[in-house]
């Protein structure tokens, strides 16, 4: 009658939690459903459905696409994420950026281009809700 997995069918539960340590090194393509923290350096591309974590000591250069982010080291390249990026006070970000919602700390450095996505569709929204009423 009471069942403890509310998961729905078809639904996927991400639980798996991947690390790379302070002095690892990779460079090429990681995928995967799950987070990630990166304290060492990833010099390629990342994408998950999870939450991707930089740490302060951590380093990625290339893309990286995820649903939360996370960073406190440094990030150089295409970051996209499809709903909250949080910019740590020890952050350094320079790049292409495209979010949901956007959170900084005073102190640290974001140098990129910045595109936010609910943004955008709010502003569709208005002009057609304008132009409906114009009509």
């Amino acid at each position: 009658m009471f069942s403890k997995d509310s998961k729905k069918p078809g639904e996927r539960v991400v639980s798996e939690r991947n690390v790379i340590g302070g002095n690892t090194k990779i460079v090429g393509e990681i995928v995967s459903e799950g987070d990630f923290r990166i304290d060492g350096t990833l010099e390629g591309n990342i994408k998950t459905n999870g939450r991707i974590i930089i740490g302060e000591a951590g380093l990625v250069k290339g893309k990286a696409e995820c649903t939360n982010a996370d960073v406190e080291g440094k990030f150089a390249g295409d970051l996209q994420v499809s709903n909250v990026l949080t910019v740590k006070a020890t952050a350094n970000i320079t790049g292409e950026v495209i979010i949901g919602k956007l959170s900084v700390e005073p102190g640290a450095t974001f140098n990129a281009t910045c595109s936010m996505k609910g943004a955008v569709k709010e502003l569709k929204k208005n002009e057609q809700k304008k132009t409906e009423k114009s009509a």
